[in-house]
Formats: C-alpha cells, structure tokens, sequence
C-alpha cells in the first residue's frame, strides 16, 4: 500500500478577513482548522504535518493534543510556496505521495477525501488527482512525489496548479458528492454565508 501524507497549509496571514484569523473563527462547536484537521485525521493517510506561521502559537493551541506533526515556516509572509515547501521537507522518507490542504475547508468529510484517496491509489496511469464538484476543482489535491522537484521550482504566494496545467495527462479528477472541497473560507462574507446555511439548515 502506498503511504500518503497529508501537509495542511495553515501559515498564511488570513489578509482578506478584516482582520481576524479565519483558521480560528468558530465553526460547529470548533474552530475552522479544527474542523479541517479533524477530517483530514480520520481518512486513510499516514501522517498529517500541519505547517504554522502566522500566529504560530494560537493555532498550535487550537490543535493541541492532536497527533499532528508541526512544522515552523519562517518565511510563511512570501507566501503558500514556502509553506508548501516547509512540509515538503517534513515528509517521512517512505511517503510516496502527498495530499496537500488548504485548512480553511471545514466543509470537507473524511468520507470525502478517501474517495479521492482510494480513487487515487487505484489509478493506474494517473499520478495528481483533484476532487471536482459541478466541473470545478477543489481541494486538497494528491501529487505523487515525483513532482517533488518541480513543486520545489514554485516561488510566491502561489499553489500547485501550474503542476497540474503542465501535466494534464496525469490529472484524475474525482467527481465529490458536495461541493464542500470548494468551499474554502477566504472572507468575512464567504464565512458568513457559510455559516447562516449551515444555521438554515439544523
């Protein structure tokens, strides 16, 4: 069986939230990274690195007593790419790909990232595969570790998709059955409409 890590990209300086740390605003009884967290240890991976920046503590406090691995990223203000690096470089040596999160999709279940899991383990031709909902891709996305050193080629604030547009041969997109992995809460007002449906709907 192939070892997948999970890296969960919690560094950034949540810009567009007036403010407030949108990892540690609450969400169901929890905050948002805890909710992101908690899904991604309940699904078929081994290991999960959580890579910290701004406010590096409160976070790690949020996610205390979870067995997660934490990594400091010192350069986390010139963006998602050093973050990604930092955990690229926390990997286990017998990793053979990675699942790489956002941690601000609180949405997302552990039933739904092992679809993308499973579907991913059972590819055979396919080495990057990307959760999709209504024709859009989400998050988080699996790279087999051969990407390792074009990822590591990656500068600024920018994620993987030039990986996955330079290699659309490899992509396997896994149809979800919400579209939770699109839902990243990036604003105040993306947070608030999030929270109103899910008050609508209790």
């Amino acid at each position: 069986m192939k070892k997948i890590s999970a890296l969960v990209l919690a560094a950034g300086e949540s810009k567009r939230m007036a403010g407030q740390h949108k990892l540690l605003l609450p969400f169901a009884g929890k905050t948002i990274v805890e909710s992101t967290v908690d899904a991604i240890l309940q699904a078929h991976v081994d290991g999960v690195i959580v890579v910290l920046g701004h406010e590096t503590e409160k976070v790690r406090k949020a996610l205390q007593r979870r067995p997660v691995q934490f990594v400091h990223n010192p350069a986390y203000q010139s963006g998602m790419a050093s973050s990604i690096h930092a955990g690229l470089a926390a990997l286990a040596s017998d990793a053979v790909a990675v699942m790489i999160s956002l941690a601000d999709l609180p949405l997302v279940q552990s039933a739904e990232l092992n679809l993308l899991i499973s579907s991913f383990l059972n590819a055979k031709e396919k080495t990057i595969a990307v959760p999709t909902f209504a024709g859009r891709r989400g998050n988080p996305v699996i790279f087999d570790l051969r990407y390792r050193p074009e990822i590591l080629t990656l500068r600024g604030d920018v994620g993987c998709k030039s990986i996955l547009f330079h290699h659309p041969d490899a992509v396997l997109e896994v149809e979800m059955p919400t579209a939770s992995v699109l839902e990243d809460v990036d604003t105040l007002e993306a947070y608030n409409r999030l929270i109103a449906r899910m008050t609508a709907n209790k």
